[in-house]
């Protein structure tokens, strides 16, 4: 076996998971390819929240000086009721969040955590990036892998003893994974999310100051649907994102649904909140997509999935971009840690991963039915969160914000 493919990594992705990845193997040693099918990178969505369990590894892969220009930390995320717009809870972030859980809570544009990515990539020798490259196909044997890409019409191969299948929910190295089966597809979770972006000084942005905070993370609770509302670009925008029940739109990311889908769902909230909802139009419509979290995420010929090309999950937990990075960095480290048996390293990772990220899907499930609730229900829910205190709210999020990697010891 050659050194370089001995120590290549090839990275399918070029995307929060996949430019991750790059950045932690190369500080391991790895030289890395990364071939991203989009002729440019461009980020999908809009807002993102990175809490401390993700800005704790970009910190320590370069990346997190490089977003902080461009990122707002918040003071806290509060919980509202959508009928009377009154405060359920809050969470306090800011410095708070900082000193307890070592790291910024931090909520940004998706496009300026892809651009700080990029740039920290760019800086580095050992990340190879080319855009315009879908890998179709993969050769697996004992002396490591080959990756053919498509580029401009002629057919590239990249050598290495792993390849990193980091290309979304709709995947095209999730079926190299499981090929008996067939190409494992995503499913539509039955969600829709709604997304816009509006300026601070806008008129929908006057009319979120006046019902949400500026410096926050609130959420508005409903039975038909529920919104969260932050500062993005350094609070000169807030990113609006509404979930609510319907039907599949597009096999892709966005697509035209109703409007009247979502005009529908806010019979009986505050007439501020309705208003915003209507000055903040047109909405972009996301189906939300998942995918089976028991299918495979590793071979043991050298391929690994991470991020949403191996358990895409719904965004109730706002942990998406959060479990790719963790994903990213964990299996850099056990792959570096243990380089004298990949196939042994890549089950290890995958057996520690999956329970970590079944819990982060379980407390998404929680609050999409906490926050979607009604009449007993929603009562329960209130009483609840009225006699939690702020400091018991944080510490419940301990296990969450506060995670490490821990270290594996081999005998």
């Amino acid at each position: 076996m050659t050194d370089t493919r001995s120590r290549q990594v090839v990275i399918a992705g070029a995307g929060v998971a996949g430019l991750t990845a790059a950045l932690a193997f190369a500080e391991r040693g790895y030289p890395v390819r990364v071939f991203e099918q989009a002729q440019r990178l461009e980020a999908a969505g809009a807002g993102i929240q990175l809490s401390p369990n993700a800005t704790r590894i970009l910190r320590q892969l370069g990346v997190l000086d490089r977003l902080l220009p461009a990122a707002v930390r918040p003071e806290a995320v509060v919980l509202k009721q959508a009928a009377t717009l009154r405060e359920l809870a809050r969470v306090p972030l800011g410095q708070a969040a900082e000193t307890r859980w070592q790291a910024p809570y931090l909520v940004a544009h998706r496009a300026d955590l892809q651009a700080a990515l990029t740039a920290r990539a760019a800086e580095i020798p050992d990340i190879h990036l080319t855009t315009g490259a879908r890998i179709g196909g993969v050769d697996t044997g004992p002396h490591g892998i080959t990756a053919t890409a498509e580029i401009g019409g002629k057919t590239v191969e990249a050598e290495g003893f792993l390849l990193v299948g980091a290309d979304g929910v709709w995947s095209s190295v999730r079926a190299l994974v499981d090929s008996a089966k067939g190409s494992p597809r995503n499913h539509f979770s039955g969600e829709l999310a709604w997304r816009a972006t509006v300026a601070a000084e806008s008129a929908a942005g006057q009319s979120f100051a006046a019902i949400g905070a500026r410096d926050c993370v609130t959420t508005f609770l409903h039975p038909g649907f529920h919104m969260v509302a932050y500062p993005v670009s350094k609070g000169a925008a807030f990113n609006l994102a509404a979930f609510t029940k319907g039907d599949r739109i597009a096999e892709g990311w966005s697509g035209n649904a109703d409007a009247g889908i979502l005009t529908r769902a806010l019979r009986g909230t505050a007439a501020e909140l309705a208003r915003l909802v209507e000055q903040a139009g047109p909405w972009t419509a996301w189906p939300i997509h998942t995918v089976d979290p028991q299918q495979p995420w590793t071979t043991p010929n050298g391929i690994a999935l991470i991020g949403d090309a191996a358990h895409a999950m719904t965004p109730f937990a706002a942990q998406g971009a959060a479990m790719a990075i963790e994903d990213a960095a964990t299996l850099a480290d056990i792959i570096a840690d243990f380089p004298a048996d990949p196939a042994q390293s890549l089950q290890t990772w995958e057996n520690l991963r999956r329970p970590r990220v079944a819990r982060v899907a379980r407390r998404g499930a929680i609050n999409r039915l906490a926050w979607h609730a009604a009449g007993p229900v929603a009562i329960a829910r209130n009483l609840f969160l009225k006699m939690r205190s702020s400091e018991k709210l944080a510490a419940d999020l301990d296990w969450l914000y506060g995670w490490q990697a821990q270290k594996i010891i081999r005998r």
